[in-house]
């Protein structure tokens, strides 16, 4: 793994108190988050600022956005509490590693509970670490989590050159979907090799992406370090329009964990 030089200190504090709480055959925890404090840690998430794409246009640092709430990170869609500061009509909350942590190979998971509403569209993603060097999709997109309104079901994909410009969709399969607890918490993961990307829920597998021989350009931009994003998005071409009498919504995170394969 390259993943000690993107992570610094906090890499290795972290592989010193987690690799012997917490295990799974053949991997080792070297970072978690339990969410467990009265804030989230600032040395390894921030607010995700809103920007032009799509998913971002609703983002917002306001605090009724956030909460920590029984050993759970809330991040919420809700109605506007204040529109002479800020004119949008509904508001949401997300946080990402974005700048401070890394995550190159390995597996991550998440274990989450959605509050279902109409238009919808929390996500657990990850985008390069070293963005401003890639113009998307060639630096690669690996999508988590994405649910839509009151699915029963979870999306999970990737997005490369490859996928998005050239629009070869099924070789390889670039996406999934599978079932989820509506109601309750479920454990998004992925892991990631030099040679796939493999996704599961509730440690079940649900699809493998692998590189492949091909002329084409930008099949498998994956091997390489990423940051993670989760984020409570709201509306959208893809998920439809919001029902505002649906809201508040939330998506309630339990933790976070990080694995690395045992030598």
């Amino acid at each position: 793994m390259k993943l000690s030089y993107l992570l610094g200190v906090s890499f290795f504090t972290s592989l010193v108190s987690c690799s012997s709480q917490k295990g799974k055959d053949g991997w080792r925890l070297v970072w978690e988050d339990e969410f467990e404090g009265t804030a989230f840690d600032t040395a390894t998430w921030s607010k995700i600022p809103r920007w032009y794409p799509e998913w971002a246009q609703h983002m917002s640092d306001n605090e009724a956005c956030y909460e920590m709430r029984n050993g759970n990170l809330v991040l919420k869609g809700i109605m506007n509490p204040d529109r002479t500061k800020d004119t949008l009509a509904y508001i949401t909350g997300g946080l990402y590693t974005k700048y401070k942590r890394a995550f190159y190979g390995g597996r991550i998971e998440v274990k989450a509970k959605l509050e279902g509403c109409t238009g919808a569209w929390p996500a657990i993603w990850l985008k390069p670490f070293e963005e401003e060097k890639y113009v998307w999709p060639t630096g690669g997109e690996i999508d988590i989590m994405e649910r839509l309104n009151y699915d029963s079901i979870a999306y999970q994909t990737v997005h490369s050159v490859y996928t998005q410009h050239l629009g070869i969709l099924d070789n390889p399969k670039r996406g999934t979907t599978a079932s989820i607890n509506p109601d309750d918490y479920n454990v998004y993961a992925v892991e990631m090799y030099p040679d796939s990307v493999v996704f599961f829920i509730n440690d079940k597998h649900t699809l493998t992406y692998p590189r492949i021989e091909t002329d084409k350009e930008g099949q498998f931009p994956f091997d390489r370090p990423y940051y993670l994003l989760i984020d409570m998005q709201l509306g959208g071409n893809w998920v439809g329009k919001v029902d505002t009498l649906d809201l508040p919504v939330e998506m309630q995170i339990d933790w976070v964990r990080y694995y690395q394969k045992e030598k």
